[in-house]
């Protein structure tokens, strides 16, 4: 009996002591775990802190570089503000306004300049600012007056108005990586040239750009051709910056073959003797045009800007180039853009090419404008004046469309001398697709 008492206890002893070994455990397990959770946790917390201090390090560096930067932007506010303060009479505006008054066209540059003392004046959403920048976009857009379309772009924009800025116009702080990454304008595209654009008559170029004269007589700047006519941005290429460039069904130069639909249109000529004024862009030869000379279609007149030449020509008849071409450049008072081509042939020497090459500059830079010498550019039209004629668009970028072609069909002599004399051995715009348009002759 006392034996049986005695296991009984040893065996009530084993069993608690059973429990309370495996309680002792499932508390260590327990403990165990929430212990790794918190090793977890904690690894969590020390990288998360980690990433924090290299976002603030970042952070700070990136605020260091950007007060560096602003350090001169500080210097040039105040500039600004100093003139802005100068210009809130209005007195200078209204003694400008009152000096422009008498002159029918302001050249691109006046009016960015009129509009910027508008800006200055009575502030960025003036409509007179807005309409004075626009109408310098518009003025702009047949050549490369780089600086008078990026002020024009970029003030509009600061104005809220809806315009593409071309890449070129946009500083490289704003652009990042040094200026490496350029935002596509427009024109541009890169501009579409009606928000402000481009090289070329629609042609082309110039530093007035072509478009028509240039006040500007300085160097042109230094900066990086962003098309030309071989290369990586050669005219196959052109619409990665200018997108009407690829996209546009109404593009130029035109092979020209039949069959042609019959036009009633009437075009005559009234050009005059002036100035030489000559320019190489980089890309042509133009001669800008005073005003006077004109073109006037079914009666609508189109003051002559400017003419300048491709070789070999543009444009072709029957699948054939001609040795080169020459564009007349023309605007309506309604902005409407009409190109008169002239084919020039291999032949006789030619007396009008003559004097222009004897006066031409051979390489890039500013307007000349030799003493005392006079052009008529009637000297290098021919006596017929048939034509062939179409909707095309500027030949160069960004190839804006709504441009008004008239091929003459009668061809003008030049001599081989001359035309290997020419600076720019290959200047030409392949020919684009017709894509459904009429080609009309009278």
């Amino acid at each position: 009996m006392k034996r049986t008492i005695i296991e009984v206890i040893l065996a009530l002893a084993l069993v608690g002591a059973g429990a309370f070994g495996w309680t002792n455990f499932k508390g260590n397990q327990k403990a165990t775990g929430q212990l790794t959770e918190l090793k977890a946790a904690s690894e969590e917390a020390t990288k998360a802190v980690a990433e924090k201090e290299a976002a603030i390090k970042a952070a700070e560096e990136e605020m260091a570089t950007l007060r560096e930067e602003m350090a001169p932007l500080e210097g040039q506010a105040q500039q600004l503000a100093a003139v802005k303060a100068a210009m809130a009479n209005g007195a200078t505006l209204a003694d400008l306004e009152a000096a422009y008054k008498s002159q029918k066209n302001l050249s691109a540059e006046r009016q960015v300049g009129l509009g910027a003392l508008r800006m200055l004046t009575k502030g960025a959403e003036d409509p007179a600012a807005i309409e004075s920048f626009r109408k310098a976009l518009q003025m702009s857009e047949l050549g490369d007056r780089k600086n008078t379309i990026c002020a024009a772009q970029i003030a509009l924009s600061a104005a809220g108005e809806k315009v593409a800025v071309m890449a070129d116009c946009i500083p490289k702080s704003a652009k990042g990586d040094k200026g490496d990454k350029a935002e596509k304008g427009g024109h541009g595209d890169k501009a579409a040239a009606k928000d402000g654009h481009s090289k070329d008559d629609g042609h082309d170029h110039a530093k007035d750009d072509g478009h028509g004269k240039s006040d500007d007589k300085k160097a042109p700047e230094k900066h990086a051709v962003h098309w030309s006519y071989e290369g990586d941005m050669g005219p196959e290429r052109w619409g990665k910056e200018f997108p009407t460039c690829a996209k546009g069904k109404s593009q130029s130069p035109l092979d020209i073959r039949g069959p042609f639909v019959k036009s009633r249109v009437v075009v005559t000529t009234d050009y005059k003797e002036g100035p030489l004024k000559m320019i190489n862009n980089g890309h042509t030869i133009q001669v800008n045009v005073v005003p006077g000379s004109k073109i006037r279609i079914d009666g609508v007149a189109h003051e002559l800007l400017q003419f300048h030449f491709h070789r070999p020509s543009e444009e072709k008849i029957d699948g054939k180039p001609m040795a080169m071409v020459v564009h007349f450049v023309h605007k309506s008072a309604e902005g409407k853009l009409a190109v008169l081509g002239v084919l020039l042939k291999e032949g006789n020497e030619n007396p009008g090419i003559k004097t222009l090459w004897a006066n031409m500059p051979m390489e890039e830079g500013p307007e000349v404008a030799p003493e005392g010498v006079n052009f008529n550019p009637a000297n290098l039209l021919p006596r017929e004046f048939d034509f062939y004629s179409y909707e095309g668009s500027l030949t160069t970028p960004p190839c804006t469309e709504g441009v008004r072609f008239f091929i003459l069909k009668s061809t003008v002599n030049v001599a081989k001398e001359q035309v290997a004399a020419f600076p720019f051995k290959r200047n030409a715009r392949p020919v684009q697709e017709l894509n459904g348009r009429e080609i009309t002759t009278n």
